[in-house]
């Protein structure tokens, strides 16, 4: 019985992960787009890729496609779903998070 719960106990731990990841890549999005529509409109793109990255937990890798047009910043984040252990080996396939925001203009 031993060995059914613990195999139960960290397939729900690697459930909890993918979860988190999901979370993790929607939160990064938002953070990007955010960023992207407060900055320049010279600086969006970069402004957006460098607040994707910012605040994510050293453990998840990834990587940030920004674009803007149509009067919108969006934001693509793209996750590596760790294997049992934040900061080990992960899977094959990533999780994905999209964002957009309305591009502000500044009355100066």
């Amino acid at each position: 019985m031993t060995p059914l719960i613990l195999l139960t106990l960290i397939v729900l731990w690697q459930c909890v992960l993918v979860g988190y990841t999901y979370t993790l890549a929607g939160h990064a999005a938002d953070e990007a787009a955010r960023a992207g529509t407060a900055a320049d409109p010279g600086a969006r793109l970069a402004a957006c890729q460098e607040a994707g990255l910012e605040d994510l937990p050293g453990a998840w890798t990834g990587d940030v496609e920004c674009a803007t047009g149509g009067g919108l910043v969006t934001a693509d984040v793209h996750l590596e779903v760790p294997v049992l252990f934040p900061g080990s080996i992960g899977f094959p396939f990533t999780v994905d998070g999209h964002a957009g925001a309305v591009e502000e203009e500044r009355g100066d």
